[in-house]
């Protein structure tokens, strides 16, 4: 679950397609020639697994650069580790979607009531910070353990007990975060099959092997924020709203401390953030490791070497890609460039996690890997408020499956698993197993 954008979709091409080159290394900086990839706008396409091959180029000979986006804007790229730790550190950099110069990637500007707080700056964002954060405590977060092993061991047993080969986005990778979700909003039980099937429609909008995909998820969006607005107004109608986060919410609104639509708005993103984010990790985290078959096995002899390995799984794929997005309010200088104020910003989280200069060798998988300052859950104010939860989550299901289906494998090569190549939070769309 993460501070994010909630589930925007950048220009209109295709988002999901075969990927050929899936899981290699990009070549070398000086392997292809830079100024015919710059006349394509921005954002590139990347692997399930690799960002566009550009950013080493670009880390290496022009770490800050220009670009022009889909929708005509420029904005400031920046490539390197270092530099991308300044920017998501600098107060004089803004998060706030409505400044002049903020890019947006096509996506149409939402209206001024319905801004969730990841598009706030301070003293507005703090407010929700402090709001969200006593949820996601490590004591609060390890209550959830053994509901979750419960939960992942009757999806698991589903999944065996259907026909082979299964798709394990369908089988684990939807259902077991949207129902996460469910338990720390506070959707009612008796609804969880309509909030797991929503939140499912939702993210899969972009399903390339769908063409209703799109059509069903902008209706589930419209069908999860009634659905919230009622849940909303029956806290209200109570005396006591619940200690649920939108129970939580509500009792904020009451005091005044935030308005209503901002109860809907934060709840619309904790679906979208917390439910996209983990999903897609589950799905291609484990496409990596059934391609590290060597790996795996030291991960079943020695469990404690799992917490790295995810560490390492998170920067390797940093699946949330194309949502940390910011503009200057004055001007500034990163990495010898100077950024005048009004001008986008776009810190790479996924160049920062694959720059050599900080990880050697930093598009090798290595579960050895020291990783955990990665930036797959960005830094500073607006770093993801959830990511306890979500670890303990990828924790519980790779622990299970390891155990439970020590000869899972892949269906379908590789190369043949459907990617989404420019999706803000990538991932693969299905992933066919067998085992």
């Amino acid at each position: 679950m993460t501070d994010t954008a909630p589930g925007t979709m950048p220009g209109t091409a295709p988002d999901t397609a075969p990927g050929p080159a899936l899981g290699t290394a990009p070549e070398s900086a000086a392997a292809f020639d830079p100024p015919e990839l710059f006349a394509e706008p921005f954002p590139w396409p990347r692997t399930a697994f690799d960002p566009p091959e550009l950013y080493a180029w670009l880390r290496e000979r022009r770490p800050v650069t220009k670009v022009t986006t889909r929708n005509g804007q420029e904005a400031w790229l920046v490539t390197r580790y270092d530099d991308v730790r300044a920017v998501l550190g600098d107060r004089r950099i803004s998060s706030d979607i409505r400044r002049p110069g903020y890019p947006k990637f096509g996506v149409f500007p939402p209206r001024e009531e319905d801004r969730p707080f990841i598009w706030m700056d301070p003293p507005e964002h703090a407010v929700f910070r402090r709001l969200l954060v006593k949820n996601f405590l490590a004591r609060r977060v390890e209550a959830y353990r053994d509901r979750l092993q419960a939960l992942v061991d009757g999806a698991i047993d589903r999944m065996t007990a259907g026909e082979r080969p299964a798709d394990l986005v369908r089988a684990l990778a939807l259902p077991v975060p949207s129902t996460v979700l469910a338990w720390v909003l506070g959707v009612r039980e008796e609804d969880q099959g309509f909030f797991n099937t929503a939140t499912e429609h939702l993210m899969n909008r972009a399903d390339f092997t769908d063409p209703h995909a799109l059509e069903r998820a902008m209706k589930a969006g419209m069908e999860l924020r009634a659905y919230l607005d009622q849940l909303i107004t029956e806290r209200e109608a109570a005396p006591d709203p619940g200690d649920d986060i939108l129970g939580q919410l509500v009792a904020a609104a009451r005091e005044g401390t935030i308005g209503r639509n901002d109860v809907v708005n934060s709840g619309m993103l904790m679906i979208i953030a917390g439910h996209e984010t983990t999903a897609s990790m589950i799905a291609t985290g484990t496409l990596v490791l059934l391609r590290n078959p060597g790996h795996v096995a030291e991960l079943r002899a020695d469990p404690g070497l799992l917490p790295g390995a995810i560490e390492e799984l998170l920067r390797y794929l940093t699946v949330v890609h194309l949502v940390v997005l910011r503009v200057a309010t004055e001007d500034i200088e990163i990495g010898g460039q100077l950024i005048r104020a009004g001008e986008g910003v776009i810190p790479l989280n996924f160049s920062a996690n694959r720059d050599d200069a900080h990880y050697p060798d930093a598009d090798r998988f290595d579960i050895h890997r020291p990783a955990k300052d990665h930036f797959a859950f960005g830094h500073g104010i607006h770093q993801c408020v959830g990511q306890s939860l979500a670890r303990l989550e990828l924790r519980v299901v790779w622990e299970t499956l390891l155990r439970r289906i020590p000869t899972l494998g892949l269906a379908i090569p590789a190369e043949d698993v459907p990617v989404k190549l420019f999706s803000q939070i990538s991932g693969v769309s299905v992933l066919p197993v067998t085992w």
